[in-house]
């Protein structure tokens, strides 16, 4: 085996622990699997194109951050991971109920995270594939990421309404806001704003 090629397949490796680990007796069994669709096809996809495309060690850093997330999310469904009580045992805050109040944000931090965790590898496509010149090299990867925050809102919402009824509503997690969808594809435009802006910053840095 190339040195190269260590980091990535240790990562790969320890996010199917953690995706086995989380699959084991799950929130909502069939949310689970909608949730995790697109990860059996997105995983083995960078896995069989590993020779073709080899993203960076950082990109690879990134992507397995972001898909960690997602498998936080769909083991409890986004809604309802208990990310206050975590950060109550973290802090030493007080455990009563309520002690943090209000909407479930896990499911923001996610959409943002796909932003700005996917811009590496989004970049690093576009340079070996596209090579957009220009304003073209800082505008397509943005658009690039928002685009597929579009289409995810319309395959979720498409799913939903195929599914209907309980499970629809865990997998839609929309947690009665009414504008939910829009506000999903504004933080993952925001983080692929972000991320564009750091992996600029880190490539000037290394040249």
């Amino acid at each position: 085996m190339r040195t190269e090629d260590r980091y990535p397949l240790a990562l790969l490796i320890l996010f199917c622990v953690i995706f086995a680990a989380l699959g084991i007796a799950p929130a909502y069994r069939q949310d689970w699997l909608l949730e995790n669709l697109l990860v059996l096809v997105a995983v083995p996809s960078l896995v069989l194109n590993y020779r073709r495309l080899r993203f960076s060690n950082f990109a690879y850093t990134c992507l397995f951050i972001f898909f960690v997330l997602h498998e936080i999310g769909a083991h409890y469904t986004y809604s309802e991971v208990p990310w206050r009580e975590w950060l109550q045992a973290i802090t030493g805050g007080s455990s009563e109920a309520g002690a943090i109040p209000g909407r479930n944000h896990f499911d923001r931090l996610v959409h943002f995270s796909y932003g700005l965790l996917m811009m590496p590898a989004a970049w690093e496509l576009l340079q070996a594939r596209a090579a957009p010149r220009g304003i073209w090299r800082y505008l397509l990867p943005v658009l690039f990421l928002v685009s597929h925050s579009v289409i995810y809102e319309l395959i979720e919402w498409g799913a939903a309404i195929v599914v209907g009824g309980d499970l629809g509503a865990a997998y839609l997690g929309t947690q009665g806001d009414e504008w939910d969808a829009q506000k999903d594809m504004a933080l993952a435009g925001l983080g692929a704003v972000t991320g564009l802006l750091l992996v600029v910053s880190r490539s000037r840095l290394r040249s």
